[in-house]
């Protein structure tokens, strides 16, 4: 089930805002189309990124996967746990296998995204 306290992308990621930051990580439908992750390239803490920037990369048994950023911001946080436990991803991808955490993040840009109902709409016409 699609968490609803979220928005999405259509390339898979989500954003919750908690307080002033924005945590950003991979839906589960992203993480069952990777398989077994192996390994993340997390972003640096301070890096400036632009709405569906390239950030992070995911790798794993299947492929190596670009992470976009769902919206413009600066990464105030990574999550450094999935260095040593990148499956993380694949058993919590909605909590413990969060990615990055965003601080002045633009909201204009969150407004634009999916909500759960829509995300869940878009996956069914993707396959």
């Amino acid at each position: 089930m699609t968490p609803q306290d979220r928005k999405y992308s259509k390339t898979h990621e989500w954003i919750k805002i908690k307080g002033d930051l924005a945590v950003v990580g991979i839906t589960d439908h992203a993480q069952e189309s990777l398989g077994d992750v192996t390994f993340v390239e997390l972003p640096s803490t301070g890096q400036k990124v632009a709405q569906k920037a390239e950030c992070a990369v995911i790798e794993s048994v299947k492929a190596a996967s670009d992470i976009f950023s769902p919206v413009s911001g600066v990464v105030s946080k990574v999550n450094e746990d999935l260095e040593s436990s990148p499956e993380n991803i694949n058993t919590d991808p909605y909590d413990k296998g969060w990615i990055f955490k965003l601080r002045d993040f633009n909201k204009e840009e969150y407004e634009t995204l999916m909500d759960a109902a829509s995300y869940d709409k878009f996956v069914e016409s993707e396959q």
